[in-house]
């Protein structure tokens, strides 16, 4: 591989164009301890790249420990390439690329009619997010604006032909910055983020100005004269029955649902329960302006509307969101568990579960599934990284989706979200200790530390 040796780095990189291209540079810490290095779904595309395309599990698991242990310096971000100066645990210094094939102009032409045509993306993205529709869109449009296996190419002063641990080094803290500005990313694809903004305004300007019927100046800065706005045949006009009535505002937002009438009144009819009829009253309050507030959130006319809950699930939602302390809860749950022919004790662990992440975390609590074969060589391979050459990682029993750390009473459980659910034994049953992370790793590791 191209490269050089470089123990005193600083200064311009030989051979590299000096020009305008637009350069940024980034210092990221490394992250806490039991913390993956990216949160982010794209931060995360960035690393699957990587690990997906390295030859060397050893070299990954080095140049995480590299980036965990601050080896990586200040990181130089411009089209086409990051730079970064990676120091062994000798205290030599290499000097390591990064390179991703920028966008061509017609690329960047059909990204850039993607991003306007949706306000929403442009939003996301000045909030330092990408939404993944974003992608998506992109792709439909024949963009790849993520890298894939094979798309990040190695160069280090080390002289390795692969990835070796100071070019893996530099894309794990690299994941680290994309989590906190994608813009980064798009730097990285051929364009700094004032060059994009001022050409996404200038679209989206002369999309408003087109619908106006307004001149739209040209490269020269001359204005053009006004375009006729396109009109509708006088008889349409007459023939319509009348204006189309427009449409009501949106509901304001309700801070709080609202509580429920006391049911006191001369004595309750035969039959009736005044207190588990007031729970249930409260907690159709508590659904109703749950809904309405999924309602009026952007992107909830295209989100796939959830399965209708079971009873038992629908009884365990209404335990986790009542009152703990009350002792009308303390009645219900009885009545509700035993209608669903359970106990108390699978009412406390199912409840628990829900608390983490709702009916997933239920279902993972509750049922036994194989994962398919790459799904567990993807976990043992993050789980194998995640240990130091000089440590001894757990031993580890699979049984279906449940994973148990021998001599230990830690367990994860493979849920059919993708993600990673901690438990831990107590009382002689496994319960749930926490929410679900995408890396086995981390939800691990916290296992073992907590």
């Amino acid at each position: 591989m191209n490269g050089h040796h470089d123990d005193e780095p600083g200064g311009a990189y030989p051979g590299e164009d000096d020009g305008e291209a637009a350069v940024t540079v980034h210092i990221a810490p490394p992250p806490a301890g039991g913390r993956s290095f990216a949160t982010t779904w794209w931060g995360r595309a960035w690393l699957r790249a990587l690990e997906d395309t390295a030859l060397d599990a050893g070299q990954l698991r080095r140049g995480r420990r590299y980036a965990r242990e601050g080896a990586v310096g200040a990181m130089t971000v411009r089209p086409g390439r990051v730079t970064g100066v990676v120091r062994d645990p000798d205290g030599t210094s290499y000097r390591s690329d990064v390179l991703l094939q920028e966008l061509d102009e017609a690329a960047w032409d059909r990204l850039l009619e993607v991003v306007a045509d949706r306000a929403g993306h442009i939003a996301a993205l000045l909030d330092r997010d990408m939404p993944a529709e974003l992608a998506e869109d992109a792709a439909a449009a024949g963009v790849d604006l993520l890298p894939g296996i094979g798309d990040l190419e190695p160069e280090c002063g080390c002289d390795a032909w692969d990835h070796c641990p100071h070019t893996a080094a530099l894309c794990y803290q690299v994941a680290r910055v994309l989590d906190q500005d994608p813009f980064l990313l798009l730097l990285i694809r051929g364009r700094d983020e004032r060059t994009l903004l001022d050409e996404l305004q200038a679209r989206s300007a002369a999309r408003t100005a087109g619908r106006a019927g307004d001149a739209v100046p040209d490269a020269a800065g001359a204005s053009p004269e006004r375009r006729p706005v396109p009109g509708v045949p006088v008889a349409e006009v007459f023939a319509a029955a009348g204006p189309a009535a427009p449409l009501p505002e949106p509901p304001p937002p309700v801070p709080a649902p609202g509580r429920p009438p006391a049911l006191d009144g001369a004595g309750p009819a035969p039959g009736l329960d005044p207190a588990a009829l007031e729970f249930l009253a409260a907690d159709a309050a508590a659904r109703a302006h749950l809904m309405l507030r999924e309602a009026l959130a952007p992107g909830h006319a295209t989100a796939p509307v959830p399965p209708e809950p079971t009873r038992w699930q629908d009884a365990v939602r209404m335990i986790a969101r009542a009152d703990p302390d009350s002792p009308v809860t303390a009645a219900v749950a009885g009545r509700l568990t035993a209608g669903c022919g359970r106990g108390r004790t699978d009412l406390a662990r199912a409840v628990r579960a829900w608390e983490h992440g709702g009916a997933v975390a239920l279902t993972v609590l509750e049922e036994e599934w194989t994962p398919d074969a790459e799904a567990l060589a993807r976990a043992r391979a993050g789980l194998a990284a995640a240990w130091r050459e000089e440590e001894r990682p757990p031993r580890l029993r699979a049984t279906g989706n449940r994973w148990t750390a021998v001599g230990t009473d830690a367990q994860l459980r493979y849920g059919p979200d993708g993600r990673w659910w901690p438990y831990r034994k107590e009382r002689g049953s496994w319960w749930p200790a926490g929410p679900a992370d995408r890396d086995p790793a981390v939800a691990l590791a916290a296992l073992l530390t907590g």
